[in-house]
């Protein structure tokens, strides 16, 4: 049993300090917004995220799991400390660390012994080398000397699954310098060593690099299908064909391989803006990466481009949004595309009704500068009664099998606009709709 510390409680730090603690290790959350830490000693959890919150209140009932505002105490009692801060992009796309730095100095502050630092936040590569160097200089100043070594453990974790991930992972990426330290995550993660899950051992910078080409990757891979799904529809083929022949071929794989709105979230486009950006400092372009970042907000803009010019005139029409977080089983709207297209929906002229099973709460926040035209509603029916037009921008899986009869009788127009393919064509005409999917 190790005594862990993860400072941050936003979405990659409590997620993990709860499964280390459902791994059988005392882990005290640590946080400097008193209010959140106060919620969670209540029981009140801040995310939607299945199966988080019965995972915290065993933990907790188990005394296993603690959460504090005091760094100190909790650095001083804990063998491992794992970094789990936010970092957030800059206008220029770099990743801004300052709250990763900030943590290593705290711990150089407080530290008493040997310690474990283990770097969950997303960070450039090096940023492992400065959290070494900012905990060896404030030991230094003053005049301490504990030993201690620096591993970074990039987080994988899907919004909407993440207790899974985290617990089921596909593999596991440590780097470190010293052997040493292998003994420790071994003991942390033993509940994945035991599974036999690949575990992939390299350097530090090796580690730190992996996350960002990974996320890249995928984010590419969404971008690629959603460009593939408009030649579909120039050609008459059909992209769901397509994606389920290409999933198949094991080099492709199937997933990332679903037409939609465009990716958003909290990691692919602030990882892929950092990439380039990464790139560019270091004279080694990114340029599949940089085109990808540009298609995704072409991609956006397609969807609002495809409803004007069925519709027609906007003005004055009511048009209901399903769905606005940026993907299904989440309330997080970061850079979820339907900010985008429901702003310039509204620009058109357009009266929105929105319904989101878990988005309401951070909708009216992120929509507030555009409350008088859009309205939020308690269920879908209510959001389509006298619509001209019904948008799905996320696949929830109440919105994949709908009452068709039902829906037709409570809209006034017959627009059926299916962003993410979750219906048939011929299915949906047959009830007098106008069907308009992406690349079918």
């Amino acid at each position: 049993m190790q005594k862990i510390s993860v400072i941050g409680t936003g979405y990659v730090g409590l997620v993990t300090g709860a499964c280390l603690a459902e791994f059988g290790n005392v882990v005290i959350c640590v946080d400097n917004d008193f209010e959140k830490i106060e919620e969670l000693k209540k029981g009140q959890i801040p995310i939607f995220e299945p199966e988080l919150e019965d995972t915290i209140k065993k933990n907790v009932y188990s005394k296993r799991l603690f959460f504090s505002t005091d760094i100190k105490s909790s650095i001083v009692k804990s063998d491992v400390i794992f970094i789990a801060v936010s970092t957030p992009s800059l206008d220029d796309g770099t990743c801004d660390i300052k709250n990763v730095l900030q943590v290593a100095e705290d711990i150089g502050l407080h530290m008493n012994s040997y310690k474990v630092i283990i770097n969950k936040s997303t960070v450039p590569m090096g940023t492992g080398e400065r959290i070494k160097n900012i905990i060896s200089d404030t030991l230094m100043r003053k005049n301490k000397k504990y030993l201690f070594d620096v591993v970074s453990n990039p987080e994988f974790l899907r919004e909407g699954s993440a207790v899974y991930d985290f617990t089921h992972p596909d593999r596991i990426v440590l780097g470190f310098e010293k052997s040493m330290v292998r003994e420790i995550l071994k003991d942390i993660y033993k509940n994945i060593y035991v599974k036999g899950i690949p575990i992939i051992e390299t350097n530090v910078e090796t580690a730190e690099m992996i996350k960002y080409a990974s996320n890249a990757f995928l984010a590419m891979k969404i971008t690629f299908i959603n460009e593939i799904a408009e030649l579909c529809e120039k050609v008459g083929a059909n992209v769901k064909d397509v994606a389920l022949a290409m999933g198949k071929d094991p080099r492709i794989g199937p997933y990332f391989l679903k037409p939609g709105p465009g990716y958003g979230g909290s990691c692919f486009p602030k990882d892929t803006k950092a990439l380039v950006k990464m790139g560019k400092d270091f004279d080694a372009p990114i340029t599949l990466i940089e085109q990808t970042i540009i298609a995704n907000e072409i991609q956006k803009q397609k969807v609002v481009k495809r409803i004007k010019n069925e519709i027609g005139l906007l003005e004055g029409k009511a048009i209901t949004i399903l769905g606005i977080t940026f993907k299904a089983n989440t309330d997080d709207l970061r850079e979820a595309p339907s900010l985008a297209i429901i702003e310039q929906l509204v620009m058109e002229g357009a009266n929105i009704k929105v319904y989101d099973p878990k988005g309401e709460k951070e909708g009216r926040q992120r929509f507030s500068y555009i409350d008088n035209k859009i309205k939020f509603c308690k269920d879908e029916f209510e959001a389509l009664y006298d619509a001209a037009a019904l948008v799905i921008l996320t696949e929830w899986d109440q919105f994949k099998d709908m009452d068709l009869n039902k829906i037709k009788k409570c809209m006034s127009g017959n627009y059926f606009f299916d962003v993410r393919n979750l219906y048939e064509r011929s299915k949906v005409e047959q009830k007098g709709f106008k069907y308009y999917g992406l690349g079918v």
